[in-house]
C-alpha cells in the first residue's frame, strides 16, 4: 500500500547568478542563470527538492516564489498525500479557474509541476529508492546525453569545448539570421564526426515558408532533427505543410501542456521526437506518461530541460524509467545552479549517470549559492 505523507512545510528560494556571457536565443536573451528551487517537509521526517521553470519572463523566480507561497500553498500544507499523481490532477483542477481568471496558465502550470516532481522525489526516498526504480523497477543506471544551448554564432568554440567533455552529439540554436544560420550552419555541419550528432533548434523563430527554406537548404547537412521550426501553437496545417517537404525529423514539446495537447501531438504525425519539460508542465507525473504515450506510437521521447541541477537530475531519472532511444539535455553553457549540485557529467562511455542515492539524490541545496538568492518564503501548516 502507498505510504501517506502530511505536507507541513514548504520553502522556496528565487535565484539569479551573474553570467558574463548571456545566453542567446532567437526570441531573447537571459542575462543571468535564474532558478527556484522548492522544497518539502512531510511530518514524518521525510523531505524532498524540486526545480520549478523560472527562465522567462524576467522576473520570473520572484514571481513563482509568490505564487506559490500566496495562492498555491495553501492548497498544498497539511495535507495527506498518498499519489503525487493523483495530487497533481487534483491540483490542476483545483486551479484551473485561477490561471483562467489571471491569464497565467505558465506561472500555475510550472509550480504545480514543480510541486509534483518533489512529492515524487518524496515517494521514492521514503521507499529508499532513487526515483527511476520507482517509476520501474529495472530502469538502467545511465542515459544518453546531448550538449544544448549552444548559439550557432560560436558553435565552433562550444562544440569543442563540449566534445573534449565526452560529450558526441549536440544542438545549436538557430533563427537569428537565416543567412547567417546557414552559413555557420555549413561550416559546423562539415566538422561533424561520423560518431557525432547534430540537431537544430529554432525556438519557434520561422514562419512556414522560412521553416521550409530552412528544411530544404540543410537538407544535405545530416541534421539528427529540427526543433520547433514554427510557433508551437500553429494551425495543426502549417504543421502538416513544413513536415510535408522535410526530409529532417522534426522536434516539439517544450512549450505543449497538457495531456489532451500531447497526444494530438503524438498523434499528428509530423513529429518524431516528443519534448515535454517537467519543470514547465506535467512534472514526473505529467511527463512519464507522455513518454509511455510517445513511446507506444513508435516516437522518441526526449525530455527539454534548460535549467539548475534538481531539475536535471528529475529529467534524467524520467528518462531512464521511461526508456527507448532518448537524449538528456545537457545545457553546456556556465550555470553554477546546476554545476554546484556537483554531478559526475559523462562517464567513459559518453553517457550520464543517473542518481545514486534515493529520490533524486539532492539532501540539500548548495550552500555556495546562498549569496545568489534574491527572494524567499517560509510556509508552515
Amino acid at each position: 500500500m502507498a505510504s501517506e505523507h502530511v505536507i507541513s512545510r514548504l520553502d522556496a528560494f528565487a535565484y539569479r547568478y551573474p553570467i558574463e556571457r548571456p545566453v542567446e536565443t532567437s526570441f531573447g536573451r537571459m542575462t543571468d542563470r535564474p532558478a527556484v528551487f522548492l522544497g518539502f517537509d512531510a511530518n514524518d521526517g521525510c523531505f524532498s527538492w524540486c526545480d520549478v521553470f523560472a527562465n522567462w519572463p524576467a522576473e520570473g523566480p520572484e514571481h513563482r516564489v509568490n505564487l506559490l507561497a500566496r495562492d498555491i500553498a495553501p492548497l498544498v500544507l497539511g495535507r495527506s498525500i498518498r499519489m503525487p499523481s493523483d495530487f497533481f490532477d487534483a491540483l490542476t483542477r483545483r486551479t484551473r479557474l485561477w490561471a483562467l481568471q489571471s491569464g497565467e496558465w505558465g506561472p500555475f502550470r510550472q509550480v504545480i509541476a514543480g510541486l509534483d516532481t518533489a512529492l515524487w522525489d518524496l515517494k521514492a526516498r521514503a521507499a529508499k529508492l532513487p526515483l527511476r526504480r520507482l517509476l520501474r523497477a529495472d530502469a538502467p543506471d545511465e542515459v544518453p546525453a546531448y550538449a544544448s544551448g549552444i548559439p550557432i554564432m560560436t558553435a565552433g568554440e562550444h562544440v569543442k569545448v563540449a566534445r573534449a567533455a565526452g560529450f558526441s552529439a549536440f544542438k545549436v540554436k538557430v533563427g537569428f539570421d537565416m543567412a547567417q544560420d546557414l552559413r555557420q550552419l555549413e561550416t559546423l555541419s562539415q566538422d561533424i564526426r561520423p560518431d557525432e550528432r547534430l540537431f537544430a533548434d529554432a525556438n519557434q523563430a520561422f514562419g512556414v515558408d522560412e521553416a521550409k527554406r530552412f528544411l530544404k537548404a540543410t537538407a544535405g547537412m545530416g541534421l539528427g532533427w529540427l526543433e520547433e521550426p514554427i510557433p508551437a501553437d500553429a494551425p495543426p496545417d502549417d504543421w502538416s505543410d513544413v513536415a510535408a517537404m522535410a526530409t529532417t525529423p522534426l522536434a516539439a514539446g517544450e512549450n505543449i501542456a497538457g495531456d489532451e495537447a500531447f497526444a494530438q501531438l503524438i498523434d499528428s504525425g509530423p513529429f518524431h521526437f516528443i519534448q515535454p519539460d517537467l519543470a514547465k508542465w506535467g512534472g514526473v507525473t505529467g511527463c512519464y506518461r507522455v513518454a509511455q504515450a510517445a513511446l507506444a506510437a513508435g516516437r522518441v521521447y526526449c525530455p527539454h530541460f534548460l535549467g539548475g541541477g534538481i531539475g536535471l537530475a528529475a529529467s534524467a531519472e524520467v528518462l531512464a524509467a521511461a526508456g527507448g532511444d532518448g537524449l538528456l539535455e545537457v545545457d553546456v553553457n556556465p550555470n553554477p545552479l546546476r554545476t554546484a549540485f556537483a554531478f559526475p557529467g559523462l562517464n567513459a562511455q559518453g553517457r550520464w549517470p543517473a542518481v545514486t542515492g534515493v529520490g533524486l539524490g539532492i539532501d540539500r541545496i548548495p550552500e555556495r549559492l546562498t549569496d545568489y538568492v534574491t527572494h524567499s518564503a517560509c510556509m508552515t501548516a
